[in-house]
């Protein structure tokens, strides 16, 4: 499956809550999903080991994809260096979300572009800035990218394979009853692209929303109670590749018609059926 050049490939994982069984001190089953954002479609899946976690997922996740030429989002639980090594030992390049799994990296860059950030007058440390508003649901929603290449102060440096830029997003949501900011981190290995790097955070977020979420609308999967013996694990594989295909699908319909609705549809018609298993990727 090929993925377009400089396309977003946004990994992450979701629990099928309803897939363990405490009676049979079974856990429910997590699985690491990787994401082509502009094509909607699910490139590859990982479960996570019982006795492991995401982290430990992430790199065989990797290892079945070929991204060579996009760029790998992760949120926090990600930002990891073996991980990072590994993304561009693929040939990719990574945004990966700062949080407090990394004390002192994560405290440095939020110090040093909040720092900038503040002063009155357009600071030479800062390579580039981009600003964008939405209205829409009742809000408005002002988002800046800040962007700075200037990071040989970092200490890390050398450990995170071919970094390049630090990144701020702060977003400011207007309700008109309320507003709220909230400020996010990152580390890249992207150059100075502050349009770019905004847009594959915000594209990153499409693997909860266009992804899991509609797994549990459209299919229920935190609803199934289906779990005997393997049962489970085979339904969490077979569910993201009739994803992919009634995904692909709509495009021969209207365009207004869901995916819910498209997959009753083809089980309501050969026709429909027929054209949805031979799509191709």
């Amino acid at each position: 499956m090929q993925i377009s050049i400089n396309g977003v490939v946004a990994i992450g994982g979701k629990t099928l809550c309803n897939s363990g069984d405490e009676d049979k001190d079974i856990r429910a089953i997590h699985v690491v999903s990787a994401f082509a954002t502009e094509t909607r479609l699910v490139l590859g899946q990982q479960k996570v080991d019982e006795k492991s976690n995401e982290i430990t997922a992430i790199p065989l996740l990797l290892d079945l994809l070929d991204l060579k030429g996009t760029t790998v989002t992760l949120d926090a639980i990600g930002c990891q260096k073996e991980i990072a090594k590994k993304i561009r030992e693929k040939e990719a390049d990574y945004v990966l979300a700062l949080k407090g799994n990394q004390g002192t990296l994560n405290e440095g860059v939020r110090l040093f572009l909040e720092t900038e950030f503040s002063k009155k007058e357009i600071s030479d440390l800062i390579d580039d800035r981009y600003e964008e508003t939405e209205a829409g649901h009742g809000r408005i929603e002002e988002r800046k990218c800040i962007v700075s290449s200037q990071i040989d102060w970092l200490k890390q440096k050398s450990e995170w394979a071919d970094i390049k830029t630090v990144v701020m997003i702060e977003e400011t949501r207007d309700t008109g009853k309320k507003c709220s900011v909230e400020r996010r981190f990152y580390i890249s290995s992207l150059s100075a692209d502050a349009k770019r790097i905004a847009a594959a955070v915000r594209e990153h977020w499409l693997v909860e929303n266009a992804l899991h979420w509609t797994l549990d609308v459209v299919f229920n999967e935190d609803g199934s109670c289906i779990r005997k013996e393997y049962a489970a694990q085979n339904m969490a594989i077979v569910r993201p590749i009739a994803l992919n295909r009634l995904g692909q699908a709509k495009k021969h319909f209207n365009k207004d018609i869901g995916i819910k609705a498209l997959r009753k549809k083809a089980g309501w018609g050969n026709d429909t059926l027929e054209l949805t298993l031979k799509q191709n990727f």
